[in-house]
């Protein structure tokens, strides 16, 4: 029987999860946050995480994240272990339902399912999770699939738990009222996560593209500067990653996070943005400004007012001296 204590603790490590979640800037990292704080909380002792992506057959929630610390199972995610295993589509070839899988049923409808033994469930078909068990000797008991819901209330992903693990007796039991309730606020609030991450993405693309579509216009307007833009971001990102190889000398101790990356990056592609406004005939030029009829001379009649005016300062310092001396 879980204490109020013990209810209270688990709330506090849920609202700690939510605020590391919203800090989480990769997605890979964020999706293993996600199912890794959902099997602390609810102590269970695996779980998969599916993303809801779309595809030629229609709509599958493609494996993301695999977890099983009891039999070794660590794939997806930041581990570089791909899963081996086909995404589950949410309807049929004729385009029925796929009412059948649990985590297809959870991405269709919405609802949370939550499931005492599978061994003894007739709603669903649990064929591949026996067969699985059959070959790892693992026994694959209670399942909770929780959908993720985002902002707008879409399904962007289910949220699937195995095997809840009694703290006390470390014996496998059911899922209780508790745990659901504790995995569904987990991820709804993984849901937003994760859309704002992928939100933040498209913005930073939006913003890159728009930059480059202002270098392709300046490099269009002249011939003898065109691909400049393109190339000086390439060049700026091969020369810093050099120096930030560089393990000796002055620059031995330089690094660049991938926020200076990014930074970097965006300076690089934005250098001549100021193009867009100068005119065409001062771009479009082959040769240097000098000795073309284009007010140079004026420069450097400017520069040549400036050297008398300081001579005649000078001078007239000077005659204010020697004047005083004289006397």
């Amino acid at each position: 029987m879980e204490t109020v204590e013990d209810l209270f603790r688990r709330l506090e490590q849920l609202n700690e999860i939510g605020a590391a979640l919203s800090q989480e800037k990769d997605i890979d990292h964020l999706l293993e946050k996600i199912l890794l704080a959902a099997k602390a909380v609810t102590r269970a002792a695996g779980g998969t995480l599916y993303v809801l992506e779309p595809s030629d057959e229609g709509p599958q929630l493609r494996f993301a994240i695999m977890r099983n610390e009891s039999m070794g199972i660590a794939m997806g995610g930041t581990t570089g272990n791909p899963i081996p295993f086909y995404p589950v589509h949410l309807y049929g070839k004729d385009g029925t339902p796929n009412n059948q899988m649990v985590a297809a049923y959870t991405a269709l409808t919405g609802k949370t399912v939550n499931i005492a033994d599978a061994y003894t469930e007739e709603g669903f078909d649990f064929s591949g999770t026996r067969n699985f068990d059959k070959k790892t000797g693992y026994r694959s008991k209670a399942f909770l699939t929780v959908p993720m819901k985002n902002h707008e209330s879409e399904i962007i992903g289910v949220l699937q738990l195995i095997n809840s693990i009694d703290p006390a007796t470390s014996e496998i039991g059911p899922f209780s009222h508790s745990d659901q309730r504790l995995a569904e606020s987990l991820a709804s609030q993984a849901a937003i996560a994760l859309t704002n991450r992928h939100l933040i993405n498209q913005l930073e693309e939006l913003f890159e593209s728009f930059i480059e579509l202002i270098n392709t216009a300046i490099d269009e307007k002249s011939k003898y500067t065109g691909g400049h833009c393109q190339r000086v971001p390439v060049l700026t990102m091969m020369l810093a990653e050099a120096v930030n190889e560089t393990t000796e000398g002055p620059l031995g101790n330089f690094n660049m996070s991938e926020k200076d990356r990014y930074e970097l990056k965006i300076a690089g592609m934005l250098h001549d943005c100021g193009k867009v406004t100068t005119p065409v005939h001062v771009v479009d030029k082959a040769t240097k400004l000098e000795t073309i009829f284009d007010r140079i001379n004026l420069v450097d009649t400017r520069f040549e007012v400036l050297k008398r005016d300081l001579e005649i300062a000078a001078l007239k310092e000077k005659l204010k001296l020697l004047g005083e001396s004289a006397l």
